[in-house]
């Protein structure tokens, strides 16, 4: 998917479909986004190879005292926190294979834990700019209508992110709720290998969400934590930093879907998403945005349906309908998003079978309700 985004990038400035305004228009747009998707990329990973992550599924397993239902909450809470601060993609990377392992260490069916990691990542991913790339993006849109910053952001995005979240956690607590019930045995202890690497990186995490929500600029505080992780991994163990701790292939496919998208929206893709994204205020109009904004998602992915449909906003509450679509509408189809890509590469990882017929039907409940719930959240506080 990487390469064949890279190569249709190319091809539209190649072909002059993006023209030299246009790619000084990616540019600017995509520039932040990139440099914030590399730094908080190195965090997650270091972080992770330090025993972050590891340990925050242990300290849940030992907080559930042994009952399988209260261990799924503390990782719900686990997930939200980690999407909320680190983005979804770090979920879906990280945090799915140490709640799998976890699961498996407890003998515990692992489908309800594999599916709130996914469903988590992309329904918790509306609150900060940093949760999410399409938020990153809509940041610098927002300016247009009078809301600059982290802070203006989240004041948006708070209800919806709430009533989105809470919804998700209700759908998959009561499609697992058999599965939940009954105990474990405690895990067994697991010191970290170096506690001077999982000191700093769990500090340097724990920095990372009130340096977001400050007002800077959230790659300058994702390339200081960036920095520091890396400083301290050259010095205590330096066959860590390998070049795959960068992703390459992430960046290649955001840059492409940026040019390709650019290049439709030259030739008239406005006009073709007009009629069904319609214009206007109120509930009626922002569902309908948001519907849009979700089956474009499902169809193609959460970025190039965010990108297409975002010029039909006009406002800033529906920009956040907009978000709310490509956010949490994302759970039918395994490409709406690239964390959920990332996801269900890790589950055949570890063994874990996804019927995807019965995740694509449980993902059309949840995204209708998810995203149906935002929106009225939306209304209620706007």
């Amino acid at each position: 998917m990487w390469w064949v985004c890279g190569l249709a990038g190319a091809l539209a400035v190649a072909t002059g479909l993006v023209g030299p305004a246009g790619l000084a228009e990616v540019a600017h747009r995509a520039g932040p986004v990139l440099a914030f998707l590399l730094a908080v990329t190195v965090v997650a990973e270091l972080a992770d190879e330090a025993g972050v992550f590891d340990a925050a599924a242990r300290l849940a397993a030992r907080g559930g005292r042994g009952r399988t239902w209260r261990l799924w909450l503390l990782v719900v809470l686990l997930g939200v926190v980690a999407t909320v601060v680190l983005s979804l993609d770090t979920t879906a990377v990280l945090l799915t294979p140490v709640v799998l392992a976890l699961a498996a260490q407890l003998r515990l069916d692992p489908l309800p834990f594999a599916m709130t990691t996914v469903w988590l990542a992309n329904t918790a991913s509306l609150l900060l700019p940093v949760s999410n790339l399409t938020n990153l993006i809509a940041l610098d849109e927002m300016e247009r209508f009078g809301v600059s910053g982290t802070a203006a952001f989240t004041a948006l995005t708070w209800a919806p992110f709430l009533a989105g979240t809470a919804t998700a956690v209700l759908v998959l607590a009561l499609t697992h709720l058999r599965s939940l019930r009954g105990g474990y045995g405690a895990p067994p202890p697991a010191p970290p290998r170096d506690p001077v690497l999982f000191g700093t990186a769990a500090l340097v995490c724990c920095l990372l969400a009130p340096a977001f929500v400050s007002g800077v600029e959230p790659a300058v505080p994702a390339a200081v934590a960036a920095l520091v992780l890396v400083a301290v991994f050259a010095r205590r163990r330096r066959g860590a930093l390998r070049p795959s701790l960068l992703p390459w292939r992430t960046v290649v496919l955001v840059a492409g879907l940026f040019l390709v998208v650019e290049a439709a929206r030259a030739h008239g893709l406005d006009g073709l998403l007009r009629a069904p994204a319609g214009t206007g205020e109120g509930l009626g109009a922002h569902l309908r945005l948001a519907a849009t904004a979700a089956v474009g998602a499902n169809v193609l992915d959460n970025l190039p349906a965010y990108l297409a449909v975002e010029p039909l906003a006009g406002s800033a509450p529906r920009l956040v309908a907009v978000l709310a679509g490509v956010n949490l509408g994302p759970l039918v189809t395994p490409w709406a998003s690239l964390a959920t890509l990332l996801w269900l590469e890790r589950c055949r990882a570890r063994g874990v079978r996804i019927a995807l017929p019965r995740f694509a039907a449980l993902g059309l409940v949840g995204a209708t309700a998810c995203t149906t719930a935002a929106v009225l959240a939306l209304q209620l506080t706007t």
